[in-house]
């Protein structure tokens, strides 16, 4: 009993004592002067969710930028497996057609995920089960903002936001009349065949853009069973355990396949005062439920049979989206202002949930959004941004699985971002007001306004180290499926209630910040907490209506953490190569404040009918599906044509769990690549072999909804062709 307390603590541990031992010598934190004051000069990759386009090192809130050959390394097929391994960031999983970033542990509608600054306007924050509409294979950078986005974004950022920019509205003519790319590649574990391509043109002052995937896998392999077996389900006779696996699958995980298309076509003028451009794009996906995860439950009352039953066959996603994106600006149109940028998009979004090849469900979201920013020349040194941000969306759900009512969602948000450099000091100051109302069928109307404030500082004490500092007090609308869910949530197997009296979600976040740069180290690492008032979450009641039965409720809570990562170029010559090893670790906790019980009250339709039910919930504990403490390790090497690596992420045990959750074991991911690049005057080309989960461990996300029937896919080895020209 009393070695559980260092157990929890020993993830923070591990993870400040990861970045210490990689980024620098044992007395930093003492003397600075003790470390080589050979300060670096970093490369300035632009940061395009920014309007002041900084680089990723010189903004004082926390962004982390994917590009070029690490880009081309994470690349995956979901946007949350892409950003997965950058310290802080985490994914989901409901298959490998379905993962959406987890940011510092919050998800979902905390999350915004946006495509050029705009965002995807698809269905993802709905249910878990629903797959973000952004191809990261087309991406050229996917940048993450952690903490609160909302200044930029809007309600839906207060946990996050991850960017991709996918160049189909360029900023700046290409360098060549004709440039383009193609890849090719297989993976064994899934039987992948997957080709992309791109081009890009100039004419004078026109860049014309075409671009196209196509992606096909079969069911993926998996180490062991599927479906994993509760500790107490098997306790009785010796042998019981054995004749539960006959009817066990094991092998492949059945109903994984993934089909995509997606691809886009753009046209942006750039002249010398003004710009202008338009972009067609469309995704398309179908990819399966794993078996058990999509289960109909009919439960009998007074008198009445139990039965359950899976639908009638194999349970698919068939998504579709098509978008309009646009942007135009002026520079200089007048003397305080170095430009006005225009930028919106109009989406119209589909899923259709097959059983049996059969509609079942329709999932619709159409919509626009506009956003509308003015940079300002510098004034007593002050430079910023100020704009306003529209958008609306109609939302429907028609079917047997429909657990949410159509509703319509406006926005309209004034925001303003500030900073100026103090000698060694560099100050953000934001704000941001936003109204939200929601307009559901057949219920009442509610609106919010919210309020978001910022201020972030970087003090460059050192010629190497510099001290970050953020506070932000954001606000939050809730959600319509917050507000009005009712009914079965198939996804989640669960009856799910919304409260229509929720009230906004309010958070007050503090964090601290490190960074080093030498010409061997790269190292930063930060803490942070972040304090929620009436925070929304989907609480485990106890009722059982056939499902468990959860409702959307409010309790303050608290999110604490920290992140780490250390970069260290070990040899670099003509004899050995490049070396280097990445360092990186993090961890968080999330628990809601209080104790004792509350009561709650809801109602659970059935038919023309409804149950109503008074439960007592306990107060305090911890949130669900919080991800795991983690530390990871990569060496690389290059040298010539030549670029390889050796990598492993080990996931801790997450025992910190919620009421009526069960623990997760910890698993180690190991991972390499390998790819040789050769040039021609006019083309580059590269093959390459990427190896995943070596080991061929079994690996269960606790983030993950469907951990106890699909674990992770087992080991795999991507290969292909890469060519540029």
């Amino acid at each position: 009993m009393t070695r559980k307390p260092l157990r929890r603590r020993s993830p923070l541990s591990l993870a400040l004592s990861l970045a210490l031992l990689g980024g620098a010598s044992p007395g930093w934190a003492v003397a600075a002067d003790a470390v080589p004051q050979s300060p670096k000069d970093l490369d300035a990759v632009v940061v395009n969710a920014s309007p002041l386009r900084g680089s990723a090192e010189s903004l004082a809130k926390p962004v982390d930028v994917l590009v070029g050959e690490e880009l081309d390394r994470a690349k995956s097929s979901t946007l949350g497996d892409t950003v997965a391994k950058l310290p802080g960031v985490q994914t989901t999983y409901f298959g490998t057609g379905v993962g959406r970033p987890i940011i510092r542990g919050q998800e979902g509608p905390r999350v915004q995920v946006l495509s050029g600054g705009i965002g995807s306007m698809d269905a993802s924050t709905v249910s878990a089960d629903h797959a973000v509409s952004i191809e990261p294979f087309l991406a050229d950078q996917i940048e993450v903002l952690k903490g609160p986005a909302t200044l930029l974004f809007g309600s839906g950022a207060i946990g996050g936001a991850v960017n991709v920019v996918d160049g189909r509205l360029p900023d700046a003519l290409p360098d060549e009349p004709l440039s383009g790319r193609v890849e090719l590649r297989g993976n064994t574990v899934n039987d992948e065949r997957s080709g992309m391509f791109r081009l890009d043109g100039v004419q004078g002052n026109w860049v014309l853009h075409l671009d196209g995937l196509v992606r096909d896998t079969d069911d993926y392999d998996i180490p062991g069973f599927a479906i994993r077996e509760s500790h107490d389900e098997h306790e009785g006779e010796e042998g019981e355990e054995d004749h539960a696996h006959e009817d066990q699958v094991s092998g492949t995980l059945p109903n994984s396949a993934v089909k995509t298309r997606a691809g886009g076509v753009g046209a942006t003028w750039l002249g010398d005062k003004a710009y202008f451009g338009v972009a067609a794009s469309t995704y398309r996906s179908n990819y399966g439920i794993p078996a058990g995860a999509h289960v109909h439950d009919d439960h009998g009352h007074e008198g009445e049979p139990e039965e359950e039953h899976e639908e009638e066959g194999p349970v698919r996603i068939d998504m579709a989206q098509n978008r309009i994106d646009v942007k135009a600006g002026f520079y200089n149109p007048l003397s305080f202002l170095q430009a006005i940028n225009l930028r919106g998009a109009y989406n119209d979004y589909e899923h259709v949930e097959l059983e049996g090849g059969l509609p079942a469900t329709s999932f619709n979201n159409k919509g626009n959004e506009w956003r509308l920013e003015a940079v300002q020349n510098a004034w007593h040194g002050w430079k910023g941004a100020f704009g306003l941000q529209l958008g609306s969306t109609d939302f429907s759900a028609v079917g047997e699985e429909a657990f949410v009512p159509s509703t319509s969602t406006d926005t309209l948000g004034l925001f303003v971002v500030q900073e100026k450099d103090f000698g060694p000091w560099k100050l953000e100051l934001g704000g941001r007001h936003e109204q939200v109302k929601l307009d559901p069928q057949d219920r009442e109307r509610r609106s919010f306004d919210v309020t978001s404030l910022s201020a972030a500082a970087i003090w460059r004490f050192n010629p190497v180290f510099d001290l970050r500092f953020g506070l932000d007090s954001s606000e939050r609308a809730p959600t319509n499926e917050e507000l009005f869910a009712a009914g079965t949530h198939v996804a989640t197997q669960s009856v799910e209630i919304g409260d229509a009296n929720l009230d906004k979600e309010r958070s007050k976040r503090a964090e601290i910040g490190l960074h080093a740069h030498t010409d061997r180290v790269d190292f930063k690492i930060a803490a942070y907490q972040t304090n929620f008032d009436d925070f929304i979450y989907l609480a485990d009641t106890g009722v059982e209506e056939g499902l468990p039965v959860r409702v959307w409720t409010q309790q303050d809570a608290k999110f604490k953490g920290m992140e780490a990562e250390a970069r260290i170029k070990l040899a670099d010559s003509e004899t050995v190569g490049a070396w280097d090893l990445r360092l990186y670790g993090d961890v968080v906790r999330a628990t809601l404040d209080g104790g004792g019980t509350r009561q709650v009250a809801f109602d659970v339709p059935h038919g023309d009918h409804s149950h109503h039910y008074t439960v007592e919930l306990a107060q305090g504990g911890n949130l669900p599906r919080i991800a795991p403490a983690r530390l990871g390790a990569e060496v690389n090497w290059s040298q010539g044509g030549w670029r390889a690596s050796l990598g492993g992420v080990r996931y801790l045990k997450q025992d910190e769990v919620a009421q009526n959750e069960e623990a997760s074991p910890g698993y180690t991911l190991v991972d390499a690549h390998l790819a040789y690049r050769w040039d021609h005057p006019a083309t580059s080309w590269e093959v390459f072999l990427d190896g995943s989960n070596l080991t061929d461990q079994e690996a269960r996300p606790h983030t993950s909804l469907l951990r106890d029937f699909a674990p992770l896919p087992g080991r795999g080895v991507a290969f292909g062709l890469r060519a540029y020209f």
